[in-house]
C-alpha cells in the first residue's frame, strides 16, 4: 500500500473511527486502526465487537485533490500512537507506505516514523445489515434526543437492560426511553417514516454517547437502519454500527401517573438555580438529599442541610400552583440532571404526595417527560 493524503482530512476521520476502539482488550487486531486504499479511496475502520465505526475518505471533494493512492492495500496500526502522531506531524500532506509484513513508514516533511503493522485479514468483518428498515432523522434533533435521555441509563452492570436507552417506533412517533429504576427520561418527535415500525431496540448509553459526539453539528439527515441485532447509522461518509443489547425492556408507562394532587408551573432557570445551590449542602452530606415545601402565601420553599456546614433556605414564586398543600423531598443532583436537558423556560412539576413519583415535563410541548422518584425522610 502506497499512498499521499491531507492530514486534515485524515485526522478529521481518526478521530471519528478511534472512539470505536478497544480501550483494554485481549486481542491485539482490535486496538487499531485499519486502513484500506483503493482506486475510489481510503477507508479507516475501528471496533470493539459492540460498536465498529467506518470512515471513508473519498480521493477528490469540491475538486480539491485530498489523497492520491499509488498501491491498494491494507494495515491495521496501533491507534494510541496513530491518533497522537497525525495530530503532530509537520506538514499537510502525509505519505504512507506499507512494506513487507506490515511495516509502515509514515513520512511528513522532514519527519519519518516507522509503525509496526498488523495483518488486516484478523481484523474483525463489519456486520452485513440488509436495508429494508431506514428512518431518517435530522442530526441535531438525534442530538438532542440522546442528551435528554441517557443521563438516566443505569452504570449498574448487573441489570445489562437498562444501561440503554430503549428505542420504540411507532406510526411516525419516535420514543426514547431511559430509566435506572430510581429516575426515569423520555423523549418523543415526529418523523416522516410512517411506513417503518420497530419495538424494543436498546442501544448501551456509552454506544449514543459516542454516536453524539460525531453527529454534525450542521442539519444532515442522520440514516438509521434497524436489522436483527445491530443498528446502523449513517453519518455521510461515516457509518456507525451498534450491537443491541440483549433482553427485554420493562414496561415503564404503568408508572406514570396521568393526574396530580398538586401541579406547580416555575421558571426552569430560577428553579435550577434555587436546587443547584441547594446542593452544595447536601452533596456534603453524601445524600443530596433536598427538600421542597409549598407556602400558604403562595410559591415554594427550597431548603438542605449538613450536619457540618449549617442549612440553606430559599423561597421562589411561582407562575401557578394548584392542589394540596406539599412537602417532600428528593435527590437534587437527579433534579439538576433533568433541568440541564430541558429546553423550555418554563416547566410542569406533578406530585401525588410525598411518596409518589415526581413528573416534570416542559409547560409548552409534551415531547419530553421525565420521571424522579422521592426520598422518605423522617422530618
Amino acid at each position: 500500500m502506497k499512498l499521499t493524503i491531507l492530514r486534515g482530512e485524515l485526522n478529521e476521520a481518526i478521530q471519528h473511527v478511534s472512539k470505536a476502539v478497544a480501550s483494554r482488550t485481549t486481542i491485539p487486531i482490535l486496538s487499531g486502526i485499519k486502513i484500506d486504499a483503493t482506486y475510489s479511496g481510503v477507508t479507516l475502520t475501528a471496533s470493539d465487537t459492540d460498536i465498529s465505526i467506518q470512515s471513508f475518505i473519498p480521493l477528490e471533494t469540491q475538486s480539491k485533490t485530498v489523497a492520491t493512492v499509488t498501491r491498494t492495500g491494507s494495515v491495521v496500526l496501533a491507534a494510541k500512537f496513530f491518533v497522537e502522531i497525525v495530530k503532530k506531524l509537520p506538514n499537510e500532506e502525509v505519505h504512507i507506505e506499507v512494506g513487507d509484513r506490515f511495516q509502515t513508514l509514515i513520512t511528513s516533511g522532514a519527519t519519518e516514523i516507522q509503525l509496526v503493522g498488523l495483518d488486516p485479514e484478523e481484523f474483525p468483518v463489519l456486520p452485513s445489515i440488509q436495508e429494508d428498515q431506514v428512518v431518517s432523522i435530522a442530526g441535531d434533533l438525534l442530538r438532542d434526543m440522546i442528551r435528554q435521555t441517557v443521563f438516566a441509563v443505569t452504570t449498574n452492570e448487573s441489570t445489562p437492560i437498562l444501561t440503554g436507552v430503549l428505542w420504540n417506533l411507532q406510526e411516525g412517533t419516535y420514543k426514547f426511553v431511559a430509566t435506572d429504576r430510581h429516575r426515569l427520561a423520555s423523549r418523543s418527535a415526529t418523523v416522516a417514516a410512517t411506513d417503518v415500525r420497530f419495538s424494543n431496540i436498546v442501544i448501551s448509553g456509552k454506544t449514543l454517547n459516542e454516536l453524539a459526539k460525531i453527529v454534525p453539528d450542521q442539519n444532515v439527515l442522520v440514516d438509521i437502519v434497524v436489522a436483527d441485532n445491530q443498528v446502523l447509522f449513517k453519518l455521510g461518509n461515516v457509518l456507525f454500527f451498534s450491537r443491541m443489547l440483549d433482553g427485554t425492556y420493562p414496561d415503564t408507562s404503568k408508572i406514570i401517573p396521568q393526574q396530580f394532587k398538586t401541579e406547580l408551573v416555575i421558571n426552569t432557570k430560577a428553579l435550577s438555580d434555587s436546587i443547584d445551590r441547594a446542593y452544595l449542602l447536601s452533596r456534603e452530606e453524601k445524600t443530596n438529599i433536598v427538600r421542597l415545601v409549598t407556602l400558604e402565601e403562595g410559591g415554594i420553599e427550597i431548603s438542605s442541610s449538613s450536619s457540618e456546614l449549617g442549612k440553606v433556605t430559599e423561597q421562589l414564586s411561582v407562575k401557578e400552583m394548584r392542589g394540596e398543600p406539599l412537602r417532600i423531598a428528593f435527590n437534587s443532583k437527579y433534579m439538576l440532571d433533568v433541568l440541564k436537558v430541558i429546553d423550555s423556560e418554563e416547566l410542569l412539576i406533578g406530585f401525588n404526595g410525598a411518596m409518589s413519583p415526581i413528573i416534570i415535563r416542559p409547560n409548552d410541548h409534551d415531547r419530553s417527560l421525565h420521571l424522579i422518584l422521592p426520598y422518605r425522610t423522617t422530618n
